[in-house]
């Protein structure tokens, strides 16, 4: 499906003060609740189990999203399977997915000279960075290639994944020759390696055979080797060029993370790297990102703060997780009277590392929470895109592990705001920059489904399938 611009309205302006000036929708974030994982196949799973309002019709806060067919009269549940339902439908023949319509960027060799080209006949193929949102999904609404009733689709989404990042080169970041997409002018130009990283590290454990876990290991290895290769010390990466390109450095904040946990080979230094990110602009003392600026190369964040705090508290948070296991080693070796000094030494200074790294995820919890009651900032830029969706995810994950009732209230609020801006189709459109409806479906559906995940749900870092959504 393609979706509608209209290019005038929705002129992307300098950011900054402009910015501020044009926050006039309310837009909040998300959903709900599920620490166990049955095998129940039905909504009546999900209005159990997710705590969805199922018997209230869906409310948008947001009066400014413009989409002629808003339909904003389903239950959570309904708007759950219809948004599911309609990104299956957009897979295609070659198992991934496009943009789901909107403009694209002409390359710099075309006749438009590398501006935007927009209209019904725009070519949508497919590309990583869509298929591998789409992926993560899925995966967290239960289907995968062994479980689900879309093991096909699945398997067709699985293989175009590992097809792309095999033929891809060995030291360059990029892991796609697509050139031209929405997710890669707006928020970065390596999101594609970002997202595939994040996708494969997700679907380990829900492949059907020895060997397909082996293509997959091998093809996260890959990215993980290239995202390493090219970082700098500051955590940050040369050309990854962007709107808001402060939206893929938490992407891959979030890769590098989760692909550790999934046994990929990811060093330390890697993620202390991706950590210096995450803080930057943190005054931790004070709770707030009020910092001066630091010595890391920050990427853009458009002059919105949504963007720029979601992203690095959702970094945090990930790394938070990634030290539960680096803490039980270091306890296990200062407890271990063979171990030698050199190693207790180094493991008394790891768990001096983590108990700073803890501090700064509580201050990022709090400096964003305490925002959450401003409609402005929760705005974004003032209607949503996918950078908005994308950072309610973050908020939202965030949230859930914050707890209490400003998560109870956050979830209710999320989920009516994000129901309620669904379009009749089932899918979700942005109304500035990316807003191609593949992305916004998919990172819509992934807020509505937080505590579907894994790490979530409060389990390991091994995959424990999520209890599937009927989608018929």
């Amino acid at each position: 499906m393609k979706t509608k611009l209209h290019s005038r309205k929705f002129f992307i302006p300098l950011a900054g003060p402009i910015c501020a000036l044009l926050a006039v929708a309310t837009l909040t974030p998300l959903v709900n609740n599920s620490n166990t994982y049955a095998a129940e196949s039905s909504l009546e799973y999900l209005a159990k189990k997710v705590k969805m309002p199922a018997s209230t019709p869906a409310e948008s806060n947001n009066k400014n999203n413009n989409n002629d067919d808003n339909h904003g009269n389903r239950t959570p549940e309904e708007s759950l399977a219809a948004g599911l339902k309609y990104l299956l439908k957009q897979q295609h023949a070659d198992g991934g997915w496009g943009q789901g319509g909107g403009w694209r960027q002409a390359t710099a060799n075309s006749r438009s000279g590398g501006g935007r080209v927009e209209g019904p006949n725009v070519e949508d193929p497919s590309d990583l960075g869509n298929t591998s949102a789409s992926v993560v999904t899925l995966l967290r609404a239960g289907e995968s290639p062994t479980e689900g009733q879309h093991r096909d689709e699945m398997k067709k989404a699985f293989e175009y994944i590992c097809k792309q990042v095999e033929k891809a080169d060995d030291n360059s970041l990029y892991v796609t020759d697509v050139r031209d997409t929405q997710l890669q002018v707006k928020i970065g130009t390596y999101v594609d390696t970002f997202l595939a990283g994040w996708a494969l590290s997700e679907i380990k454990g829900r492949l059907p055979d020895e060997a397909a876990e082996k293509r997959r290991s091998a093809a996260l290895d890959k990215v993980v080797g290239k995202i390493a290769h090219n970082q700098r010390a500051d955590g940050s990466f040369a050309n990854n060029n962007g709107w808001a390109s402060v939206i893929s450095q938490g992407l891959c904040n979030k890769a590098l993370n989760t692909a550790a946990r999934s046994g990929a080979k990811v060093t330390q230094e890697t993620l202390d790297n991706a950590q210096k990110q995450n803080v930057a602009g943190l005054d931790v003392s004070k709770g707030s990102f009020s910092a001066p600026a630091s010595t890391a190369a920050e990427p853009s964040s458009a002059g919105v703060s949504l963007y720029r705090e979601a992203a690095k508290w959702n970094g945090l948070v990930e790394n938070s997780r990634s030290n539960i296991a680096r803490k039980q080693a270091a306890e296990k070796t200062i407890a271990d009277a063979s171990a030698p000094p050199p190693a207790k030494a180094q493991a008394q200074k790891d768990l001096e590392q983590i108990a700073s790294d803890d501090k700064a995820t509580r201050a990022a919890n709090d400096a964003v929470a305490s925002k959450l009651s401003d409609t402005r900032y929760v705005a974004g830029f003032g209607n949503n895109g996918g950078e908005e969706y994308l950072s309610y995810m973050n908020v939202t994950e965030g949230m859930h592990e914050r707890g209490g009732k400003e998560w109870e209230d956050w979830r209710s609020k999320m989920t009516k705001t994000v129901c309620g801006a669904q379009n009749e189709d089932g899918s979700w459109a942005g109304q500035h920059c990316i807003t191609g409806r593949t992305f916004c479906t998919a990172t819509a559906l992934l807020t509505l489904l937080v505590e579907k995940g894994k790490d979530n749900a409060g389990l390991s870092s091994t995959n424990a399938p999520a209890a599937p959504v009927a989608v018929k």
